[in-house]
């Protein structure tokens, strides 16, 4: 009778970081024939665009590169590094795959550079997990609906531009009106499991003041942070936007909900224009080639919801001269949920977040909500109205009061509105305590109708619809012909 050997089982665990990490291990070797401004010229065969090769200056010194593009029977390479020291002839490897990023949840706070690689000297990512850059966004028949609101803890957002679980909505600003110290403060104080925050082309100063200030330590905890600034190669901070997008898919794969914040979309468009024009694209408006507007949506519509979770994601874009219609806000604009505009005439006046209602907007507003609070959200955004519009007449003198009843009911109740919608730093008012603060502000409507009195006319008024027979539309309940709906 055969008796069965005992295998000895190897473990290959240790050497499998080792091996993925590898980047010595490559299969086509070329030289370098031309350098110029940005792009390497190489005599190299079998790649492809997205893969990383490895320029080899000298035996200790290596520069990673990746492929851009093609011209006759040569590669196009741009390098994540400097330029100094590469020369024609000197070797490339290539390395066969595209780069990846180490994920985990030893990422959270942490603070990485464009590559992922680690820059706040707390050690390496104790993780073998690694995401691809460039994933396929979300099957858009199975995306969930979204239909959760995400607190953020900002009332002039819960109570007037409520974001849902899974919305993507951009902030629409000039530089220095106190973009980055809102970005902070929705990290800090959103109900979101995990932030994700991108950092691309900003000032070195910025990103230490952003960390310490405006995320703080109690921030820093729940996020991770990706810094690719303005004096990194267009390369590193083109990545540090799909880097800090592939950790966010990571942890709402994980089943969380993930807030994704990227300062700024329009520094990551200049990126791609220097990547663009470098390669021999054609330059269409304000220089921008025709791939940064291909590259927008795929960026953007990697976020949203999935079956596993969700990613709120939250774009800055820089409007040059308050420009609404320069291309890279136009574009993003079409792509988003919802746009977040801040006004610097309102932080002129010490209005902070200095948010222009009127002229913002979140598309899953009427969805998530109620309707007494979408009622009350309409009358403020009118009272705004109505005082702008007279607001020069009013300035000077020349408004009498009784000259307009919707002007003096708007002058009655603005120093309430704005008392609501300017709010601290370190300011956090819950979500049903800004609505009922709401409410209460906007408790009459102009000519004296209440909320309360509005919403059970549009209940007598949809009820309407279901009516079987015409002539239940004149019954006792509602009087059509003497409903004033101008009143309300």
């Amino acid at each position: 009778m055969k008796t069965e050997k005992n295998i000895p089982v190897l473990d290959f665990s240790p050497y499998i970081k080792t091996i993925q990490n590898a980047d010595q291990l490559c299969k086509v070797i070329g030289k370098v024939t031309k350098v110029v401004g940005l792009i390497i010229e190489a005599q190299l065969q079998g790649v492809s665009v997205g893969e990383v090769c490895l320029i080899e200056i000298s035996k200790k010194n290596v520069v990673r590169s990746e492929v851009v593009g093609f011209k006759k029977e040569n590669v196009l390479l741009m390098p994540f590094g400097p330029l100094e020291g590469i020369s024609p002839g000197n070797l490339v490897h290539a390395t066969g795959r595209p780069l990846m990023v180490t994920v985990g949840e030893c990422l959270l706070g942490r603070v990485l550079d464009g590559l992922g690689e680690p820059i706040d000297g707390k050690g390496p990512i104790e993780s073998d997990l690694r995401y691809p850059l460039d994933n396929e966004p979300p099957d858009p028949v199975q995306r969930p609906r979204i239909t959760k609101v995400l607190e953020v803890g900002v009332r002039v957002l819960d109570g007037l531009l409520t974001l849902g679980r899974g919305q993507r909505i951009g902030i629409f600003a000039g530089s220095g009106v106190g973009k980055s110290t809102l970005m902070g403060q929705l990290a800090r104080q959103s109900e979101a499991e995990v932030s994700v925050i991108a950092l691309i082309g900003e000032r070195g100063r910025e990103v230490r003041d952003f960390i310490e200030e405006s995320l703080g330590e109690e921030g820093l905890k729940r996020s991770v942070v990706v810094v690719a600034t303005s004096d990194k190669p267009p390369l590193i901070r083109l990545k540090g936007a799909l880097v800090g997008t592939a950790i966010a898919e990571y942890f709402r794969d994980q089943g969380r909900d993930v807030l994704f914040m990227m300062d700024s979309t329009t520094r990551y468009a200049m990126a791609q224009r220097e990547v663009g024009l470098a390669t021999g694209e054609p330059p269409t408006t304000k220089g921008y080639p025709p791939s940064v507007f291909a590259l927008m949506p795929k960026l953007m519509e990697r976020t949203g919801t999935s079956v596993n979770g969700t990613i709120t994601a939250i774009y800055t874009i820089l409007v040059e001269g308050g420009d609404m219609d320069e291309p890279v806000a136009d574009t993003a604009r079409g792509i988003l949920d919802g746009h977040i505009v801040l006004s610097r005439d309102l932080a002129a006046k010490n209005h902070f977040p200095c948010v222009d209602v009127n002229f913002s907007v979140s598309r899953l507003f009427s969805n998530i909500n109620k309707e007494t609070h979408k009622k009350a959200a309409g009358l403020l955004r009118e009272v705004l109205a109505r005082y702008n519009e007279a607001e020069d007449l009013i300035n000077i003198g020349a408004y009498v009061r009784g000259s307009n009843p919707k002007i003096d009911w708007a002058l009655d109740k603005i120093d309430r509105v704005n008392q609501f919608l300017i709010q601290g730093t370190h300011e956090y008012t819950p979500f049903d305590k800004t609505i009922s603060h709401l409410i209460e502000i906007m408790g009459e409507g102009h000519g004296g109708s209440s909320v309360g009195e509005f919403m059970s006319v549009t209940k007598s008024v949809s009820s309407i619809g279901s009516a079987k027979d015409d002539d239940d539309l004149l019954g006792d309940d509602l009087d059509l012909d003497n409903l004033d709906f101008d009143e309300f």
